[in-house]
Formats: C-alpha cells, structure tokens, sequence
C-alpha cells in the first residue's frame, strides 16, 4: 500500500464541471446540477484501497451531517478498470449500495476529471464554496489503516463549518490527504 499524498490544487481554483455516469442512479450527471446551495465536496475514492474502506463509514456520516446544511458530496471513482477490476461500475454500484452512500458515486472512465481537479490519490477531497470556488482540499482527519487514530473527520468537517460560517480556511490548516495512487492508464 504506497502513501500518496494530494497534490494540493491552488485554493480559489474554479470546480471543473463535468458530466459522469452515476453507477448508483445509471445516469449521467453534471457537476453544475450535483452542486450544494452552500458548497460542494468532491471526493475521488474506489472501491478496492484500504485508505477509503478505512473512513468509508465516516464519509457516509459526513455526508449525512452536511446534506441539511446545504453541502453537497459527490464521490468519483476514477481508477483504470482494465487493470484493477475490483473498482468496476458494477461494483461500484455494489460498494455504494451496501454502504448506503448518501451521494452519487460518478466513474470516470478518461480519467479526465481527475486530471482536471489534479487529484492524485484516494481518499482525495476538494471542498468548494457556493461559487464553485475552492476553499479546501486537504485530509479527513489524521487517521490511517493501523496507526489507531480514530476516523472523526475532524479536519474536514471543521472546513465545512468555516465555510458555513463564512470564515476562510488557513492553508496552513490544509494538510494533504493521503492514500493510495490514483491508477492510471498507461
């Protein structure tokens, strides 16, 4: 399990839209329509890394905690399939269902979304305002598989809460995520 952290896309940057099949509906969906009235998280996760099954729970709870507030998730799986099967639409549809996901979870077959948010591993989040302009991209919290710091989420739900109070986050406050690489085609 290589460690792979964010590459941390310049806050202000404006949420690329894109339009992706939702392996949870089977429709396709934009970025402009999945949007929160108060802001959007934008996750990059998969099915098969340990780093995104060890906060998949809290990543459905904080979803749930922020959806009422007028934050918005939206997951994207962006791995090449051809290679690592086990993060396929199809069981993509699986995961989100057995996990009872509380957001879409997009596949991004170019792998062109993710090129264009920059994201580099998975879990990757990027938080932006309601004028789809980045405010945060950063960790969940500092837990990782076998290091027994609990998954609270803390690091990203205290963005949420600036960003619902108006405040700006202090990039010294954005610590990179961390997981593994994003598997891209060759």
């Amino acid at each position: 399990m290589a460690a792979t952290p964010s590459n941390m896309l310049p806050i202000g940057t404006k949420a690329p839209n894109f339009i992706l099949f939702d392996t949870v509906s089977s429709q396709k969906l934009s970025f402009s329509e999945l949007k929160g009235t108060h802001g959007t998280l934008v996750m990059f996760i998969c099915n098969h890394c340990p780093y995104v099954i060890h906060v998949n729970k809290q990543l459905v709870q904080l979803a749930k905690d922020y959806l009422s507030k007028g934050i918005k998730c939206i997951a994207i799986s962006s791995n090449d399939v051809a290679n690592y099967p086990q993060d396929a639409p199809v069981l993509m549809t699986k995961v989100a269902k057995e996990l009872a996901y509380p957001f879409p979870y997009l596949y991004d077959e170019t792998q062109e979304v993710a090129k264009a948010y920059q994201a580099a591993c998975t879990p990757d989040f990027f938080l932006f305002d309601s004028d789809d302009k980045l405010v945060y991209r950063g960790q969940l919290d500092d837990s990782r598989p076998g290091n027994d710091i609990p998954v609270t989420g803390k690091d990203l739900r205290k963005a949420m809460d600036w960003l619902l109070k108006g405040k700006t986050i202090p990039e010294n406050e954005q610590l990179p995520s961390i997981g593994c690489n994003i598997k891209w085609k060759m």
